[in-house]
């Protein structure tokens, strides 16, 4: 597998990375150690997680760290997690001190804020950060859904104070089309958010290249029929942000060219968040271990120039690169 530097640091992560949310809430432990171990087998060494992932039987930090104990694998992957509920400096301490415990460890490479945290003041969460990168609990230190205004403002901030900066960003990306608050749609991430990393030196590891799974046309627009085990039928809030006219109309687009290609659809979905230059590393969630072998795949495929644009132009205007 690749293996790309993040931001101007000295870590590097595999191309593709593993999205952990569903351990220990859609997937028991046992099946998340599957995963993981063919994961590794595949070259797959960066896993991230969060304090948030929390919600199901186990926390998945608690499930990634009984399983770098059982294998001896610490030294082998590339460790991201991130602070979800406390962005004050007092929170970002205990959450960080938290998350070291459930995963086993000392240290993680990457440490982020899950979200901008609008009620704390951007020096306070920054300089929080920061000090994780001074007292050794992390090397690096980036974002999960800062929207282009908000990364700017924190590398002015942390540039300003001689801090620590920003050096990786996490945001939401696919062909999906979302108009939902908060959520960086396709052209903000084309024409602001991504040319922004890529002049600061941020490294973009994008999450839901499948649309929380909307993507895979296995969904219909009447939401009583969610498919048993699901994301939506576990979260049935990530609907609000996908299930709209323009993104059945995107599905059906998928299914067609797929007729056409002989490729599945998720595999051009996938494909299709791969192939952006300016991305370093798609995470991809799973339920199961074949699930990577879809992403794997989806990376080397390699779609051709043509039809990346054409895929490019539907419902969310043209790639800029």
């Amino acid at each position: 597998m690749e293996q790309r530097r993040v931001g101007n640091s000295e870590i590097s992560v595999s191309a593709i990375g593993l999205g952990c949310v569903t351990f220990g809430r859609e997937i028991d432990q046992e099946t998340s150690f599957q995963i993981m171990d063919y994961a590794l087998e595949q070259g797959i060494n960066f896993f991230d997680t969060a304090e948030g992932y929390a919600s199901g039987e186990m926390p998945s930090e608690t499930v990634i760290g009984n399983w770098m104990r059982s294998r001896g694998t610490r030294n082998e992957v590339v460790l991201c997690t991130k602070v979800s509920i406390d962005g004050t400096s007092e929170g970002i301490a205990k959450a960080a001190q938290q998350s070291l415990e459930r995963l086993g460890t000392d240290y993680v490479e990457i440490y982020k804020a899950h979200n901008s945290f609008p009620a704390v003041s951007r020096e306070e969460l920054l300089g929080a950060l920061n000090e994780l990168v001074v007292s050794g609990v992390t090397q690096v230190i980036g974002g999960s859904n800062f929207s282009t205004d908000q990364l700017q403002e924190a590398l002015a901030i942390s540039d300003q104070n001689g801090w620590a900066r920003f050096q990786i960003l996490q945001p939401p990306y696919s062909m999906a089309r979302s108009e939902h608050p908060g959520h960086i749609d396709r052209p903000e991430a084309h024409e602001r958010l991504f040319p922004l990393c890529v002049d600061e030196g941020v490294a973009i590891t994008p999450y839901s290249p499948l649309g929380a799974g909307f993507l895979t046309g296995k969904y219909t627009a009447d939401r009583s029929k969610f498919p048993k085990g699901t994301r939506f039928d576990v979260m049935p809030g990530h609907a609000d942000i996908y299930f709209n006219t323009t993104n059945f109309e995107m599905v059906e687009k998928l299914r067609a060219k797929s007729e056409e290609t002989g490729t599945p659809i998720v595999k051009l979905a996938m494909g299709w968040a791969m192939e952006n230059s300016m991305v370093t590393s798609v995470l991809a969630g799973a339920r199961r271990p074949a699930h990577l072998d879809n992403a794997i795949e989806a990376f080397e495929m390699e779609l051709s120039p043509e039809l990346y644009k054409e895929m490019s132009s539907w419902g969310a205007g043209s790639v800029k690169e």
